[in-house]
């Protein structure tokens, strides 16, 4: 397929995009370092690093590998606890040494259950989130419906869950297959609060998303009969904003259930997208920008880069 990469943005929209996430804190925690002596020497402090970086640094190793830095744990949500989604459960590293961590909401797609999207749960929490990967009110629930269980699962984790001491509710992001992935988009226009959205061949019969300000990597499959890229994946994202850290990446001869089975790829580039916006963490920004080219598991890749 002859496509072509989307251009970089002027220097100005680069500057805009810059301090768009969470400015003041982290410019605060900066201009404090940088102005403090050092009683000993008198020299100035070291910059202090990105507070909210989780993990040692990346390398494509580390985020290829079937399981991070962090051992995991998991809790059960039954049905009667949740209000709002269908139960589900969530994966969390064990270790609070680094301070609390982002969090993110996984939907599964029609007449799906968490299982199709539960590989995923273990595989991002051992990189330093708390996943919830969600069973639905009903297993036929609209796009809509499942962007709202989506929310409700996110406020579940920060204000209920037996978890909710670990997370930092300024920090959070959602996901979802198929239907689920329609209604991640749904969520990040409800929510503009949200840090990153990752729609997994998305389903969802609306086509313009040109009011969502959430950073958005769409990732479609090639050859996905169910949900074709030419009338879902690609719409989605050639509709969000100009002026949005976004991105496009098609995964090469795979089919609609491709995300629902652990795929290095998928797992690779969500993690990327997650650690950069949720976390600011700037050490990942390698692995998307400017983004992998046309490869064996890669068939296109489009960004706003740089972020």
């Amino acid at each position: 397929m002859d496509r072509r990469f989307t251009p970089p943005r002027s220097t100005e929209g680069v500057a805009v995009r810059a301090f768009r996430r969470r400015p003041l804190q982290i410019f605060l925690a900066t201009l404090f370092a940088a102005a403090v002596l050092t009683p000993a020497t008198g020299q100035a402090a070291p910059t202090a690093v990105n507070p909210y970086e989780r993990g040692p640094a990346p390398t494509n190793a580390s985020i290829e590998a079937p399981q991070g830095a962090f051992a995991t744990a998991t809790v059960t949500v039954p049905a009667s606890a949740a209000r709002g989604f269908g139960g589900g459960t969530i994966y969390y590293p064990t270790s609070t040494s680094e301070g609390t961590f982002g969090a993110v909401a996984i939907s599964p797609g029609f007449t799906a259950t968490q299982s199709s999207v539960a590989w995923l749960g273990p595989r991002l929490a051992s990189q330093g989130f708390v996943i919830i990967t969600i069973d639905t009110l009903s297993r036929y629930d609209s796009p809509a419906s499942r962007g709202d269980q989506l929310l409700a699962a996110l406020d579940y984790l920060t204000t209920t869950s037996s978890v909710r001491s670990r997370i930092d509710a300024s920090r959070l992001g959602a996901m979802g297959h198929s239907m689920g992935g329609g209604g991640s988009l749904e969520a990040a226009k409800d929510r503009p609060a949200l840090q990153a959205i990752v729609p997994l061949a998305g389903y969802n019969t609306t086509k313009n998303w040109s009011q969502v300000s959430v950073p958005t990597l769409v990732v479609g499959a090639e050859s996905d009969t169910v949900a074709p890229v030419s009338s879902h994946s690609e719409p989605f994202y050639t509709s969000l904003p100009a002026t949005l850290d976004k991105a496009y990446l098609e995964l090469n001869n795979a089919s609609h259930s491709a995300p629902t089975s652990p795929n290095t790829t998928v797992a690779k580039y969500s993690i990327s997208w997650l650690k950069r916006f949720v976390d600011d963490d700037t050490r990942y920004e390698q692995f998307i920008c400017p983004g992998p080219g046309a490869s064996t598991t890669v068939e296109e890749y489009r960004s706003t880069c740089p972020f």
